[in-house]
């Protein structure tokens, strides 16, 4: 009798360490798919931003030539550097 009680206690023992080992890989598992599901969406949100980014108005445009050719009116910038910002300007319009 005594060896069936052992053998009761072992295999019952057994299965609890089986159950708390597939219960562990299944939060693993679960972990694991919320972090997939998390990176999948934070790509799909990056490659959605600069197609959201909204070209700058010709307003917006004008006033920063003005005030582009005020700061080389003033010697702030030099034709150079004045040349590389006005075309900055000019694309994003």
């Amino acid at each position: 009798m005594p060896f069936l009680l052992r053998a009761a206690v072992v295999g019952g023992a057994a299965y609890h360490v089986g159950k708390t080992r597939q219960a562990g890989r299944d939060q693993e598992a679960a972990q694991q798919q919320q972090i997939d599901d998390l990176q999948a969406q934070q790509d799909q949100q990056a490659q959605m931003a600069p197609a959201a980014a909204a070209p700058a108005s010709s307003e917006d445009g004008m006033a920063k030539l003005t005030q582009l050719k005020s700061l080389l009116d003033q010697g702030v910038l030099t034709q150079a550097e004045f040349d590389m910002q006005k075309q900055k300007i000019l694309m994003s319009m």
